[in-house]
């Protein structure tokens, strides 16, 4: 039997569970007697061990199972019959100064789903990101794609690709190979020497003065220079202090940078070399990856704009179940990492307001969601499945593993949902548009 819904502040309830005792009692005796079917004991047939002892063997275990059963049940059923939407679980314990000899009494604590105020849409402010991806962005990106196919060649040695020019000065871009070695005081440190060391002069690798004084030296040519550690530099016995370093360069190649031709746009996946459809392919792919941040960006706003525009109280048992989520994830992502995590304190307060957001735009989506009917349809799903698989060699793979897997497939309903939830409030909110910079949007990688 259950009393009345108490409320107690906002979102909190508590309704009192009463239990006859003779009906736990009875319960619990019946549970026993299927435990002594298969009991064993020492000196005893299985099957044949006295009650008593099963009693002392498994009725603690038992009670305790037949009250949380029964409990759970007389909760239930009252929450049905109050129409309550319970939000997480209930916090059941035994009631205080309720004492019987007939009855045993509960007190379960909860919260239920608030109520939600969405406000009028139309009021509401969105800006709404847009960009241009120009002939520019995309010879940029071939720049970038030249840069990631480099090989270096030996300066002054003739060779397939020529000699790289009678300078035979080190110079930002070519790739040096030297010998160093750093004192303080006149003492070397640990760390502060090697051989054949080599990097990339301009890459800035090496902190400034370093490549400075590597800058303009022949092979076989040495230089002395000072050098001044930063005070937060990583090497704790070397920061904030001035070392005097001697660099010998023993090698010296520049960089040889493929040609824009059929043979570069081949090595792109263009079987055929046609440098017009590598540009095409180029700019389709930069089209795809700013029109994905733009999306992002855009559902960032209105979000934002959803979180002003509804009034709610949110469930606290929701966040720290989100907030428990979100800790977990931090942690399989750091021992994914290899830190080790076993002992590592994390505190929850990092997590409580990314937590609390989430939680509260899930409710505000799910009000939206349902009264303006913008559930996922399968063609929606399909379309989204369709659009991952552009991005891979062989779409069929992608389309089956995601409609092969019912959890994979829920996670591209719910992000065609959030899409259809941005497309309503962008149709009804006050929207303006900000052309953003394509550099400053592929900046951003604040995605999804």
């Amino acid at each position: 039997m259950a009393t009345a819904v108490e409320t107690l502040e906002k979102l909190e309830r508590r309704i009192t569970i009463s239990l006859p005792l003779a009906e736990v009692r009875a319960e619990v005796e019946k549970q026993l007697k299927i435990r002594a079917k298969k009991a064993r004991a020492p000196g005893f047939r299985p099957g044949k061990v006295p009650m008593k002892m099963v009693a002392q063997q498994y009725g603690y275990e038992v009670e305790t199972s037949v009250l949380n059963d029964k409990v759970g049940r007389a909760f239930n059923d009252a929450a049905v019959e109050n129409n309550l939407k319970v939000a997480g679980l209930p916090k059941i314990e035994p009631k205080e100064n309720a004492e019987s000899d007939d009855t045993v009494v509960f007190d379960a604590t909860f919260e239920v789903y608030p109520e939600i105020k969405l406000g009028d849409l139309t009021q509401a402010e969105v800006e709404k990101a847009a960009t241009t991806v120009t002939d520019a962005e995309v010879e940029r990106t071939i720049d970038i794609l030249r840069k990631q196919r480099v090989h270096y060649h030996v300066k002054g040695e003739q060779g397939e690709h020529g000699d790289g020019g009678s300078d035979l000065a080190a110079k930002n871009g070519d790739r040096v190979t030297i010998d160093f070695v750093g004192k303080i005081d006149g003492v070397e440190f640990p760390g502060g020497k090697a051989e054949d060391y080599a990097f990339v002069l301009g890459e800035g690798r090496m902190l400034p003065e370093f490549e400075a004084a590597t800058v303009g030296l022949k092979v076989g040519e040495a230089k002395t220079f000072p050098l001044s550690f930063p005070e937060d530099y990583h090497g704790k016995d070397v920061a904030g202090k001035t070392a005097e370093f001697t660099i010998t360069l023993k090698k010296l190649e520049w960089a040889h940078l493929p040609e824009v031709d059929a043979e570069f746009a081949q090595s792109l996946g263009i079987a055929d070399g046609d440098l017009d459809k590598m540009r095409a392919d180029i700019r389709a792919n930069i089209e795809r990856e700013a029109g994905n941040r733009l999306k992002a960006k855009n559902k960032d706003s209105v979000m934002d704009a959803l979180i002003k525009a509804a009034e709610l109280d949110v469930p606290k048992a929701l966040v720290e179940d989100d907030t428990d989520r979100l800790m977990e994830m931090a942690r399989q992502d750091m021992a994914q990492r290899g830190m080790n995590v076993k002992d590592m304190p994390i505190p929850r307060e990092l997590f409580t307001a990314q937590a609390e957001r989430r939680v509260r735009l899930g409710l505000i989506l799910g009000e939206v969601v349902k009264a303006n009917d913008l559930q996922a349809t399968p063609e929606q799903v399909k379309a989204q499945v369709d659009e991952f698989a552009q991005s891979y060699e062989d779409p069929k793979e992608v389309l089956k593993y995601y409609f092969g897997d019912r959890r994979r497939l829920a996670e591209v309903e719910a992000l065609v949902l959030e899409e259809n939830v941005v497309n309503y409030v962008l149709g009804k909110a006050k929207v303006t548009e900000k052309q953003v910079p394509f550099d400053e949007l592929m900046a951003n990688n604040q995605q999804g």
